[in-house]
């Protein structure tokens, strides 16, 4: 199964491609990577990318890039998904750098939560957040999610789980 097509109104999530990995890659090795578990090196991006891609089949659901439909420009990804170490199925996003600030991540987040309710049935979605992002914090926040103390984290890792619920 391949990542279904989701159009907003400046954006297409997409099933990811072959030529999008260099630009998860490119973000790895930069300290823009600092929230999202560090400079890695490219074979654990791989895997992260394949994990993103191969969710799909399994689950489901999955990583879509980010697609802006009036240049074509790959501006990031946005996931729901539910590695093995995760407690619950997260909703998570990114943004490269030069397409921050446009509300990409917004839009983009928003319409996967939509899917994921209507489309998967799921009763919720949480965001596993470094205490330390707080833009990632506040985009939680206007989506809809409020901070869930009690929630499990992935491995015991220290970081802020904010809750999404379908309402």
């Amino acid at each position: 199964m391949l990542a279904p097509l989701i159009k907003t109104e400046r954006l297409l999530l997409r099933p990811y491609r072959l030529e999008d990995f260099p630009h998860l890659s490119a973000l790895y090795e930069t300290d823009r990577a600092a929230f999202i578990g560090g400079r890695l090196p490219r074979r654990r991006v791989w895997d992260g990318f394949m994990n993103c891609v191969g969710q799909w089949a399994i689950f489901g659901f999955g990583g879509w890039a980010v697609e802006e439909t009036a240049s074509g420009a790959t501006v990031g990804e946005v996931a729901i998904q539910r590695p093995p170490d995760y407690p619950e199925t997260e909703l998570g996003w990114l943004v490269f750098e030069g397409f921050e600030g446009k509300g990409y991540a917004f839009e983009a987040a928003a319409a996967a939560k939509r899917w994921a309710f209507s489309e998967m049935g799921l009763p919720s979605l949480v965001s596993y957040i470094d205490p330390d992002n707080a833009r990632s914090i506040r985009l939680a926040e206007r989506l809809g999610a409020a901070l869930d103390p009690a929630a499990p984290t992935p491995n015991g890792d220290p970081c802020h789980v904010f809750r999404h619920n379908h309402t």
